[in-house]
């Protein structure tokens, strides 16, 4: 895996989503949680086809911060069974993923 990671979440509500973002990079878990509102989700939980709008949060991290993160947003999330699904970050701007390092380490 990459040293760097980008982490997927979604949640119900735009509370949440900040309350979320903000403990993740308070705790040095994320250099930077995005919100973006207006996601339609459609998936199926419990034998039915669902639809729901969300924020997605998407989660700049390192690689070996990923089970503390995952730890900590399982702790704070509303639902019974969080997304979370990461990806390797291959390439980017330098002095950006230098950032990035710097405010989890």
């Amino acid at each position: 895996m990459s040293e760097r990671v980008l982490a997927l979440s979604t949640v119900g509500s735009a509370e949440d989503a900040e309350r979320i973002a903000r403990a993740l990079v308070e705790r040095r878990l994320a250099a930077c949680v995005k919100v973006v509102p207006g996601v339609a989700s459609f998936y199926r939980w419990k034998g039915e086809v669902c639809r729901d709008e969300e924020w997605l949060l998407v989660i700049k991290t390192r690689a070996e911060k990923l089970d503390a993160l995952r730890e900590a947003l399982v702790a704070v999330h509303p639902y019974e069974l969080p997304e979370l699904v990461a990806l390797p970050i291959e390439a980017g701007h330098a002095p950006y993923l230098a950032w990035l390092d710097e405010s989890v380490s």
